[in-house]
C-alpha cells in the first residue's frame, strides 16, 4: 500500500460521506482544511498524521488520520482510520453546558 491516499477516497472509506462523489464535491468546494491549509482538491494526498478540519452537520469535526484505507469496510473498521480530536457533543450535554440567561459561565 502507498504512503498516501486521495482525500476524497479516504473520507468516503472513513464513512464521513455516503458516496465518493459527495466527498469529492465537498473537497472541491474548499470546505476542508488539511493541517491548517484550505484545499480545493479532491486528489490531495492525505497521509497518516494529517489533521482534517471540516464542518459536518451542526459540528466542526477535527480528525487526525491514523491509517490509510484499504477498502470501505463496516463502520467499526472505518473508526480505526482516524482519531477524533474534537468529538461532537450530544445535544443533551451541549444544552446542559450552556449558561442560563443571567448566569455567568
Amino acid at each position: 500500500m502507498s504512503d498516501s491516499q486521495r482525500l476524497d477516497k479516504w473520507l468516503w472509506c472513513a464513512r464521513f460521506f455516503k458516496t465518493r462523489a459527495l466527498a469529492a464535491q465537498f473537497c472541491d468546494d474548499g470546505r476542508l482544511r488539511v493541517s491548517g491549509h484550505v484545499t480545493h482538491k479532491a486528489h490531495y494526498a492525505v497521509r497518516p498524521g494529517d489533521v482534517l478540519t471540516f464542518p459536518l452537520g451542526p459540528h466542526i469535526r477535527v480528525i487526525k488520520v491514523t491509517e490509510l484505507a484499504g477498502r470501505r469496510g463496516p463502520p467499526a473498521e472505518a473508526r480505526l482510520l482516524y482519531e477524533d480530536l474534537a468529538p461532537p457533543q450530544k445535544l443533551a450535554e451541549a444544552g446542559a453546558s450552556r449558561p442560563v440567561d443571567g448566569e455567568r459561565a
